[in-house]
């Protein structure tokens, strides 16, 4: 870290955000916390979904066979297992505390059905944006298992898992350039707590999905996203009762952004050659590489 931005303060809290109830797939019950209209602000990251169902009909039906194209989506599983499948014929089983790392680039068909007819059901998907550059790259696919996302424990007897970027000089499971995202997932237990580096420029949120924290004097109770104020080196939380949290952060691209459902591109023209390409089959040739 550099003589600047350690001389930085603590990031605080912009402003709190309480998802919205939703259903997407065949009728998913989930929370969409990070929506359409904090793209911009939250640059690169283009959309985020909690779910934590017990109720098998809130996520029987699964998310059956859909497209996307322009960007990257990375879903990380604390209770559950759900299939895989895309259309190149590749397919992996997503289990507890691991993670698909899926970059779409170009275009596939993919689906996601639970594989479990009772019990928990919860997780997230976030959304990373691609820049201009890598919209129509090949895309990938990555299955990444519980044991192999690294992780530490503090002295206070936090736990950090570590899925994107690097934490205390440890560094996580993927690295991506570009938008060079940080993906935390930090188990406070009651009176403790943690510091993690964010570089100066990246935007960064916070989201608790146990218990509640503090970050700069700011509660942040269960099920609520923290929107971190851009000035600032880290962010620290404080945990008075037993929290888990997920840090995220990333370096924005400040590119156009044009949405239409599963499709991110920068302009209109594309997303409409995007849709021509989707009636004519295109997706469906798509190619998967390793990351």
């Amino acid at each position: 870290m550099s003589t600047q931005a350690a001389s930085l303060p603590c990031r605080s809290v912009e402003r709190l955000v309480r998802g919205r109830p939703t259903s997407d797939g065949a009728g998913v019950r989930l929370t969409r916390v990070l929506t359409q209209d904090l793209q911009r602000r939250l640059d690169p990251f283009l959309m985020l979904d909690a779910f934590r169902n017990e109720n098998p009909e809130d996520y029987m039906g699964g998310f059956p066979d859909h497209p996307h194209r322009g960007f990257e989506a990375i879903t990380y599983m604390i209770a559950g297992r759900m299939r895989h499948r895309d259309s190149a014929g590749h397919e992996g089983l997503l289990g507890p505390g691991g993670v698909q790392w899926m970059t779409v680039g170009s275009g596939l068909v993919h689906s996601e059905l639970p594989e479990q007819e009772e019990g928990l059901m919860e997780g997230f998907q976030l959304w990373l944006n691609l820049p201009a550059h890598s919209k129509m790259a090949a895309p990938s696919y990555r299955d990444i298992p519980a044991a192999a996302i690294p992780e530490f424990t503090t002295p206070e007897g936090v736990r950090v898992r570590i899925i994107a970027g690097a934490s205390q000089g440890v560094a996580g499971a993927v690295q991506r350039p570009d938008t060079e995202p940080l993906y935390l997932d930090v188990h406070l237990p009651a009176g403790t707590g943690f510091e993690q580096a964010l570089p100066v420029g990246h935007r960064a949120f916070t989201y608790t999905y146990r218990g509640r924290v503090e970050i700069a004097g700011t509660i942040v109770p269960d099920q609520h996203m923290a929107i971190l104020e851009d000035a600032g080196a880290s962010v620290r939380l404080e945990a008075p009762e037993a929290a888990r949290v997920l840090i995220v952060a990333g370096r924005p691209l400040d590119e156009p952004i044009v949405q239409h459902g599963p499709f991110v591109m920068n302009t209109v023209e594309e997303i409409q050659q995007t849709l021509r390409d989707y009636r004519d089959g295109k997706f469906e040739a798509a190619v998967v590489q390793s990351l």
